[in-house]
C-alpha cells in the first residue's frame, strides 16, 4: 500500500524533491511520522518548536479534500491516495 505526497513551499525545501511515494501507513497522522522519518528537518515544518504540538494552520488535502490538523490524525489512508502539504498561508488583500 502506498501514497503519492506532493509537498510545496518549504515542505519541498526540507524534502529536497517536490514529492515522495510512501508505503506502509494507515492514516494521515502516521503519513507525517513516516515523512518525518524519511527527512529528520521536516519536524520543524510540522510541529512548534520545542514541542511535538502540530502547527495547526498546515494545510493538508487527501485526494483534494482538506484534512483539519490535528483533528483528523486518524483519517485513513488507502493505496493510491494523493496527499498535498501546504505551508501555513497568510495574508490578504492590500487596500
Amino acid at each position: 500500500m502506498s501514497v503519492i505526497v506532493k509537498l510545496f513551499a518549504n515542505f519541498r525545501e526540507a524534502m529536497g524533491k517536490g514529492s515522495v511515494e510512501v508505503e506502509d501507513v494507515k492514516n494521515v497522522g502516521e503519513l507525517i511520522e513516516k515523512l518525518i522519518l524519511l527527512k529528520g528537518k521536516l519536524a520543524r515544518e510540522f510541529y512548534y518548536p520545542e514541542t511535538k504540538e502540530f502547527v495547526k494552520s498546515i494545510q493538508i488535502m487527501v485526494n483534494g479534500k482538506r484534512v483539519k490538523i490535528p483533528e483528523d490524525l486518524e483519517k485513513p489512508l488507502k493505496s493510491g491516495d494523493e496527499v498535498a502539504i501546504f505551508p501555513p498561508v497568510a495574508g490578504g488583500a492590500a487596500l
